[in-house]
């Protein structure tokens, strides 16, 4: 007989929050769920008029951010899933060209209206990074995320 203690394994995931903070510092994933990349998401054009590739057509970082998660929203949704289902997340941003500074307030803005709301608590670890430059060079941030989808039942 083993003298180490059985424990159940966690049917749902665990969330572990930063204090004052909207993010995890840890998510647990039990076993039995399936773990779904998506790739990077940048903003759409939003003014067709605006010069192609300039932030003028995609807007500044916080409206850049929104339309990122709400493209990754619309994405996760068409496979079932929702942004609740979101366990990680890198984000990646640039400078904005014209005031030489990364725009963190901005991009906390928009992560808010989907993450840590009444409607929406559920947390995803994350890292944000500054980057020399994004492959479109009117975004000002991309987006990636890993989603935990639950055990069929």
């Amino acid at each position: 007989m083993s003298s180490v203690e059985s424990h159940a394994a966690p049917s749902s995931v665990i969330r572990y929050p930063v204090p004052d903070f909207p993010i995890a510092s840890a998510v647990e994933v039990p076993a039995g769920y399936a773990t779904v990349y998506l790739s990077g998401m940048g903003a759409p054009v939003r003014d067709s008029h605006a010069p192609a590739h300039s932030i003028a057509a995609y807007g500044d970082m916080e409206d850049q951010t929104t339309a990122s998660l709400q493209r990754i929203s619309d994405q996760l949704g068409k496979m079932g899933l929702g942004m609740g289902d979101v366990v990680q997340m890198h984000i990646y941003m640039v400078p904005d060209p014209a005031t030489k500074k990364l725009d963190f307030e901005g991009m906390m803005r928009g992560y808010r209206r989907f993450f840590g709301t009444a409607g929406q608590p559920q947390l995803p670890v994350r890292s944000a990074f500054a980057v020399a430059q994004l492959a479109n060079p009117g975004w000002l941030i991309e987006i990636e995320v890993v989603a935990a989808r639950p055990p069929a039942k």
